[in-house]
């Protein structure tokens, strides 16, 4: 091969890998503001707001990224007590799931003294489209955690959402 031939071929496939991006860009993210990791797909953002649930108001913390639509997302709280955080669990649960006009493909749900978790898996639609919903709601003492992956059905593909609802720790 020539020098040149071999200058083209390095050019073209240095245009070529510069055109490829992977579509999931996974990376290891550690809360500053609540004791969490979780890997997200994109580079995430963070913000703060009140919420009333049920009743409760609470300054949530929302950390999120999005991929062609989909939304995977950590929310993070601190309630006055440990039952008030168990109870908030559901009280996430069933906004998320109204927001959406979803009905409820499966839930699971354990409570323990200090400890309680939601699981769930909803289908409705927003806006004229189908929304797949997918939920993991903790609460440890008085800290309470709400990891979602919302979109398009074909915007959640299963093994993506799994590693970012399973990569969720908690110490």
């Amino acid at each position: 091969m020539t020098r040149r031939r071999f200058a083209a071929l390095v050019a073209a496939l240095s245009l070529l890998l510069a055109g490829c991006s992977p579509k999931y860009n996974w990376r290891d993210y550690a809360s500053p503001d609540a004791p969490y990791r979780v890997m997200f797909p994109a580079k995430p953002a963070t913000f703060t707001r009140t919420i009333d649930l049920d009743g409760m108001q609470v300054a949530m913390t929302m950390t999120a990224a999005e991929v062609d639509g989909a939304t995977f997302a950590v929310g993070a709280a601190e309630a006055p007590d440990a039952a008030r955080a168990q109870a908030a669990l559901e009280a996430m649960q069933l906004a998320l799931v109204r927001n959406i006009g979803a009905t409820i493909t499966s839930q699971k749900a354990t409570t323990d003294t200090d400890r309680a978790t939601r699981d769930v898996d909803a289908s409705g639609t927003r806006n004229g489209e189908t929304m797949h919903l997918v939920g993991h709601f903790e609460s440890r003492g008085k800290r309470f955690y709400q990891v979602i992956a919302i979109g398009k059905k074909d915007a959640l593909p299963a093994e993506q959402v799994e590693q970012f609802i399973t990569s969720f720790k908690l110490p």
